[in-house]
């Protein structure tokens, strides 16, 4: 039988209830993680975790466990379920309280919740996948993992309905990051992405993709880029956690580059499933169970 997490305690899948009054259900009002499962080992969960507290801590939300006790009870769970490959994701709303507008007046705990889902994987390095550019209508705190995800929603749901994978977005001319994911470019030779400012989550997959390019001696800029640097740049690398490091060959029906992966993203994609391998072993082909 699947289980979960709730509050910190091990339950059944079929126990868990959400309060009407909850605040996350209600207002949007908490933040969360995912991160992936490799071999059965969380990938980057300190990196992960670190910045769900920081997201907590900028809407004040007091996560009562430390990174450590978090991941502790992550792996259990992940050994609980039998996850090879796969995902786990936790949320922590402000918790269960009247619905009124203003943080409750009396102490109210964190609802905190935690599953898994089986992924299959197979360790080939991404493909080529086409996007579209659309407005950014977000608010302009997109550096908190928020639960409030519906702009996101709608500039996916726009990209599914074109037969894309990802939507670009961009404040102005500005680019600023995907639906769900960062978004670089390369030219001549030279990565290119946004700095971590207000207006972008701070990918964790995009910090790992930075520290590849300083041990690869790639050269790159935290750099605001606009849509004609985009659409013209040699390369467009897409990064998070689930797509991990995907080579943008096509933006608005418009080929990027040869229209092929080019040869600073494959260099970074094979580095980062190097990476994998150091920290969760050699990745074998998985099927779904």
């Amino acid at each position: 039988m699947e289980k979960m997490l709730l509050d910190g305690e091990m339950r059944n899948r079929s126990e868990i209830k959400v309060e009407f009054e909850d605040r996350g259900y209600q207002f949007g009002d908490g933040v969360y993680e995912v991160i992936r499962v490799y071999n059965g080992k969380l990938f980057t969960s300190e990196m992960h975790l670190t910045r769900l507290i920081e997201s907590a801590n900028k809407i004040s939300i007091k996560i009562p466990y430390t990174v450590e006790e978090i991941e502790a009870q992550l792996k259990e769970l992940v050994a609980e379920n039998e996850i090879a490959f796969g995902t786990v994701y936790m949320q922590f709303t402000r918790g269960v309280s009247p619905r009124n507008h203003p943080f409750p007046s009396t102490d109210v705990a964190p609802v905190y919740v935690a599953y898994t889902k089986e992924v299959p994987y197979n360790g080939a390095l991404k493909p080529g996948a086409k996007a579209i550019t659309i407005e950014d209508i977000r608010w302009l705190r997109c550096d908190i993992k928020s639960l409030n995800l519906l702009g996101n929603i709608l500039a996916k749901q726009k990209a599914a309905e074109t037969g894309c994978f990802e939507a670009i977005q961009h404040r102005g001319s500005t680019v600023t990051e995907g639906s769900s994911s960062n978004i670089s470019i390369v030219v001549n030779g030279e990565l290119k992405t946004h700095p971590a400012t207000n207006l972008i989550l701070n990918g964790i997959t995009r910090q790992v993709m930075l520290k590849i390019c300083e041990d690869l001696g790639v050269a790159y800029k935290e750099e605001a880029f606009t849509l004609e640097e985009l659409v013209v740049a040699d390369e467009v690398i897409m990064t998070s956690t689930t797509a991990e490091i995907t080579p943008i060959t096509e933006i608005d029906g418009q080929s990027i580059g040869s229209g092929e992966p080019g040869t600073v993203t494959r260099q970074i994609q094979q580095a980062f499933h190097a990476e994998l391998e150091r920290q969760c072993g050699h990745i074998i082909e998985s099927v779904a169970k």
